[in-house]
């Protein structure tokens, strides 16, 4: 196990490479994003994501996000996107807004019992994005065992995982320490309301400001 302080430069390229060669082999490491520290995985690897939902000890009802590295990246993983799925990205992302979105059915990838759906999100953080730039799509929970305080620091994240984790990229505390609101979209398209499963760093005042007349329902 080790801690890369990502603000010495031989350090974050050193663990910048540990982190993609880590996550090239199937392991999971813990990274830094613009909300809270995160668990991740490659998302096209069933076994490391069920290691990742095992360190958590989450069951697979509860499936990852998965971070993306620009928007563009949406429309690969996801399928019949409605125009507010766009707008949303427009306005927030880079940033603390996760979208569930149907699922692309071509996809070989297993995040557990998704129902046909995938979150999505790019997050605000340079290192987060130049490792995703270079691996691809992670799957990433929030640093923490399920039921306890999401880790918004590295040593956070080491108390709770300690030598289960090899890699562990420091960023210093997170830009935001709360975790990212997440919207379902799944069902828009058949005029369901765009439903809202967690509140976090984005109000929803601001939300309902770019979709408009949409409804908006909370749980």
């Amino acid at each position: 196990m080790r801690v890369y302080d990502c603000s010495v430069d031989t350090d974050l390229l050193t663990g910048f490479r540990q982190a993609k060669v880590g996550l090239g082999r199937g392991e999971v490491v813990v990274i830094p994003t613009d909300t809270v520290y995160g668990v991740a995985a490659d998302a096209f690897n069933a076994k490391a994501v069920e290691a990742l939902l095992n360190l958590k000890g989450r069951e697979r009802t509860s499936p990852p996000p998965v971070l993306i590295p620009k928007v563009e990246t949406m429309s690969a993983l996801a399928a019949d996107l409605p125009l507010v799925a766009n707008q949303l990205a427009a306005a927030f992302w880079p940033g603390a807004l996760t979208m569930v979105l149907k699922a692309q059915t071509t996809l070989e990838w297993d995040l557990g019992d998704t129902k046909g759906t995938v979150a999505l999100r790019v997050p605000d953080h340079k290192i987060t994005l130049a490792l995703l730039e270079d691996v691809g799509p992670l799957a990433v929970s929030s640093a923490n065992l399920t039921g306890q305080p999401a880790a918004v620091n590295a040593q956070q994240a080491v108390d709770y995982f300690g030598a289960k984790v090899a890699t562990y990229l420091d960023a210093g505390a997170s830009p935001k320490g709360e975790a990212s609101t997440i919207l379902d979209l799944s069902q828009v398209r058949d005029g369901q309301p765009i439903r809202v499963l967690r509140k976090g760093a984005i109000s929803l005042d601001r939300i309902q400001s770019v979709i408009g007349d949409l409804e908006l329902k909370v749980g």
